[in-house]
């Protein structure tokens, strides 16, 4: 078994408070705007990045994809997944073309980009370790959030570049690891991505940019949205697995594992307004529940929140993430301004003054006018790889990650959570255990339900 590495052991991230985060936070992510809204040209690479894909799912896939799609010598060399049927699930997807929606010839898939023999195929909770000791160049980390923490250190330590997704973590003390291990990164000059796609979107760049030089005066207020209908994620019956085999098969139904969805897929949203606010939140109030998905088989996380987050001046940010049928769907974010409003999203991005002229609008993204910012991103990393340049997406990406676990200590406990007492939280709510025996983080009850976060009685910290 992995041991779990103490405070000492974290280094000088361990003890990060907020005004520490946001001054690391803004050094990395700032944007740049590029001149027009377009795809953007790449200088081709001369050299072979070999990258191995931790992670098989229907994301590390569609990331996989999009690494080869780059057209810039990247091969995937190494795949590894905790279950079998996933990793060939995911060779499938991949040899047919049909992942990523790469735009690659049906039946044709990578050709000579994917190249993965049978030894280079690692089962179990520890295929990570395995792959770290193969010969790839960069690794995909996309397995439940839960264990990105503890995938990302062995990924540093064998001194591999990394792409990861969101979030980074689940609980602080898994954020705390991130942050050191992207100290050990820079350290080692390592290239670190992060699947916040926003920031390598044209349009959310020009936006914000916009923003911040005053176009819309100064900001008031802020609202964010996730509000949608149930995750792509069915529920895996139980059959003969341990709990915890049963739990990382259904890793997105347990907070311990994918946040709850506020984390999970709403933290894309609490990033932009952190973005264009140039700051961190300094406490959260909230409430959320489980009100439709109440069966058993959906574990312990709630099906909305509703957070009320404060930054340093009083400005307020309202943030709202749903997952029911049958209600209003709406994404994005809405940035108030003392002299008007932007209003931003995936499709479209607009600013317009208080009595509706509007003052900027990007185009609606089309054909081949347009590069999905999933593949921007790759575009960015690879050459950040090929061409030497520094590369460090972990501080925002971090400080993100713990704005929504923040929001979540708001609406499972029903009480006013500040953001320096919730990241010193000793409170460890996952495990490093690579042993299907061991005991799961979340334990059931004797019905086989799962106990649910109570508001006003769950205490977080």
């Amino acid at each position: 078994m992995n041991q779990r590495p103490n405070e000492d052991q974290l280094g000088s991230n361990a003890k990060l408070d907020r005004r520490t985060c946001l001054k690391k936070t803004l050094a990395a992510g700032a944007a740049t705007v590029p001149a027009a809204i377009q795809a953007k040209a790449f200088a081709a690479g001369s050299d072979e990045i070999k990258v191995g894909l931790i992670g098989c799912g229907g994301r590390g896939s569609g990331a996989a994809a999009h690494a080869m799609t780059t057209g810039k010598n990247v091969t995937l060399t190494a795949m590894a997944d905790a279950f079998e049927d996933r990793l060939y699930s995911s060779m499938m997807s991949l040899s047919s073309g049909k992942a990523g929606k790469s735009k690659v010839e049906k039946g044709e898939g990578f050709g000579g980009a994917m190249r993965v023999p049978g030894e280079q195929r690692f089962v179990g909770l520890d295929a990570y370790q395995r792959m770290m000791d193969s010969d790839v160049d960069l690794v995909i980390l996309t397995g439940p959030p839960g264990y990105r923490p503890l995938h990302f250190e062995a990924a540093v330590d064998a001194g591999k570049h990394v792409f990861m997704e969101k979030p980074l973590a689940t609980d602080p003390h898994g954020v705390r690891r991130v942050l050191a291990s992207g100290d050990k990164a820079k350290e080692k000059k390592l290239k670190v991505g992060v699947g916040l796609q926003r920031h390598h979107q044209a349009t959310y760049q020009e936006a914000i940019q916009r923003i911040h030089d005053g176009q819309i005066g100064r900001i008031v207020a802020m609202r964010c949205f996730w509000n949608g209908g149930p995750p792509a994620k069915n529920a895996i019956p139980r059959d003969q697995m341990t709990e915890l085999e049963y739990q990382v098969r259904n890793w997105y139904f347990f907070d311990w594992l994918s946040g709850d969805h506020i984390c999970e897929q709403h933290i894309h949203n609490l990033d932009i307004c952190n973005w264009v606010k140039g700051g961190l939140p300094v406490r959260a109030q909230g409430m959320g529940g489980r009100q439709v998905r109440t069966d058993k088989r959906f574990g312990n996380i709630f099906d909305h929140h509703a957070v009320l987050y404060f930054y340093e001046d009083g400005v307020p940010m309202h943030s709202y993430c749903r997952q029911q049928l049958g209600c209003m769907r709406q994404v994005g974010e809405i940035i108030e301004g003392s002299e008007g409003t932007a209003e931003l999203g995936t499709s479209r991005c607009s600013l317009t003054a208080p009595d509706g002229t509007v003052i900027w609008q990007s185009p609606r993204r089309r054909g081949d006018d347009y590069m999905s910012p999933y593949l921007v991103e790759w575009h960015d990393l690879i050459d950040a790889i090929h061409g030497e340049k520094d590369y460090d997406e972990v501080d925002y990406g971090a400080t993100s990650t713990m704005t929504a676990i923040l929001g979540r200590f708001a609406t499972y406990s029903g009480k006013e959570i500040g953001w320096d007492e919730a990241f010193a939280s000793q409170k460890v709510t996952t495990t490093d255990s690579v042993d299907w025996k061991s005991p799961a983080p979340v334990q059931p009850l004797a019905d086989g339900s799962y106990r649910i976060p109570t508001p006003g009685v769950t205490k977080v910290l």
